[in-house]
């Protein structure tokens, strides 16, 4: 497939290198020399300098004959007009944009963007895609991770282990006998800084960070499991009102009425406007780092404080601060990959990573298949993919043990209808089934053919 990627920043870079591992051929447009010769010199990609929504620059990238174009330059607007151009100019079939700037994105409109007006088939808004990511962990106490799969039924969570968790020196092959009726496939390990794909002999080390596959309804077993059993945060305090903790306040606001919400912002014009677009939060104009306002947002009997400022390192510190004052549990964003090695030992409970969030959401749409949805894991680890079987797939009809599943992949659970199945050897998985799969990254060109529609299928 050929891409064209319209910038050169953190989000451009990273979805190039998951493009370029899949020998998709793959050129990136930055006005940044300096970004260009990086991303060239790291990745088999080619680099083009230049302004992305301009027509002979766009030539000279293959728009001719590109099958998607992914804008994510610093500006909605060059993002907009890449696309229109790209559309107008090339055909090029599938185009996807940032778009950070709320304006565009009013419901009321939504024609904007439809294929008579500006024909943009997908909108990314990375702080709307954060924001809801911050709630789906604040709904989970306990987890680092929580994505939902299948339309609920199935989740993926991340755990750490503690001195206080059950599982620790325990094989894996053996959580089966000592938890019978639990439905939890462990998918990956982050140990010491490094992701292992584990196998039946592994045991589980404290300090461990495990990712896992549950049925939704066994959701608080899994996590008893392992030794959290922490009560849902109902006082919270968000750090910074900007569109990341407007958002998460008003979302907030809206789906759990029943909680205590304060948000501390730095900038005076701003807490007025955040403090005339929410009802029942508590708006306390000042600086996160400054002690009388960790005291006078009652910090100390906070169950969760979301670091979510603009700046890595006021997050970092605000929350380290917050926790000394007793807050149970920091969430915080990060923008920086520089971090993540620092993160679990600097005692932050969870780290919130926009470029991963926002490249997943894009990865999503590159996928062909019937593939539903699709998460990154890690830094290069892997995805997880939810797909339907279709009845050409290798899958289908045959027991998981003779499927010659490549390396690197694991089935965690196998959807039908409303019964979640987890894999085991002799599993027959059916035509039209959800099946939840953990690709490694060298192998998840594989597991996308695995899930494409064979030509003999018509």
């Amino acid at each position: 497939m050929k891409v064209i990627i319209c910038g050169a920043g953190q989000v451009g870079f990273n979805i190039a290198r998951h493009l370029s591992l899949e020998n998709n051929d793959v050129t990136i447009i930055d006005q940044s020399a300096e970004l260009v010769r990086r991303i060239s010199d790291t990745l088999d990609v080619q680099g083009i300098i230049g302004h992305a929504s301009r027509p002979d620059v766009l030539e000279r990238a293959g728009a001719k004959d590109a099958d998607m174009i992914i804008a994510v330059t610093a500006a909605d607007e060059a993002n907009m007009v890449s696309c229109q151009v790209a559309h107008s100019l090339f055909d090029v079939p599938t185009k996807i944009a940032r778009v950070r700037h709320q304006g565009y994105l009013k419901p009321m409109w939504a024609n904007l963007f439809s294929r008579e007006h500006m024909p943009i088939d997908v909108i990314i808004s990375p702080e709307i895609e954060v924001a809801s990511a911050i709630q789906r962990r604040l709904s989970v106490p306990g987890a680092f991770e929580m994505i939902p799969l299948v339309d609920g039924k199935v989740k993926l969570l991340g755990v750490r282990c503690g001195e206080e968790c059950p599982l620790v020196n325990t094989p894996l092959k053996q959580i089966t006998q000592l938890f019978p009726d639990l439905n939890i496939t462990i998918i990956g390990i982050l140990r010491d800084g490094d992701m292992v794909i584990p196998s039946s002999d592994d045991e589980l080390a404290e300090g461990d960070s495990v990712y896992f596959v549950v049925d939704s309804e066994q959701q608080q077993r899994a996590l008893s499991a392992f030794g959290h059993e922490e009560e849902e945060a109902r006082r919270l305090v968000i750090f910074g009102g900007g569109n990341i903790g407007l958002f998460l306040a008003e979302s907030l606001e809206e789906s759990a009425p029943n909680l205590n919400i304060k948000l501390v912002e730095i900038d005076a014009e701003r807490s007025e406007l955040v403090a005339s677009r929410l009802k029942r939060t508590t708006v306390i104009h000042g600086d996160v780092l400054d002690a009388d306002i960790i005291n006078e947002a009652n910090i100390s009997h906070a169950e969760a404080v979301i670091a979510v400022t603009n700046d890595d390192e006021t997050n970092i510190l605000s929350s380290l601060l917050a926790k000394r004052a007793g807050a149970r549990r920091a969430i915080t964003l990060i923008n920086k990959g520089a971090y993540d090695p620092l993160i679990g030992s600097l005692g932050i409970d969870v780290a919130v990573e926009p470029r991963n969030i926002t490249v997943s959401t894009i990865i999503q749409h590159v996928r062909r298949g019937r593939i539903h949805s699709v998460h990154t894991l890690g830094e290069n680890f892997g995805e997880l993919i939810e797909a339907e079987a279709l009845e050409t797939s290798p899958l289908v009809g045959v027991p998981l043990r003779d499927a010659k599943l490549p390396d690197g992949v694991l089935i965690g659970a196998i959807v039908r209808g409303d019964e979640v199945i987890t894999p085991r050897g002799d599993t027959v998985t059916q035509t039209g089934d959800r099946v939840v799969v953990f690709a490694a990254s060298d192998v998840i060109r594989k597991v996308e053919k695995m899930f494409s529609v064979q030509l003999e299928y018509f």
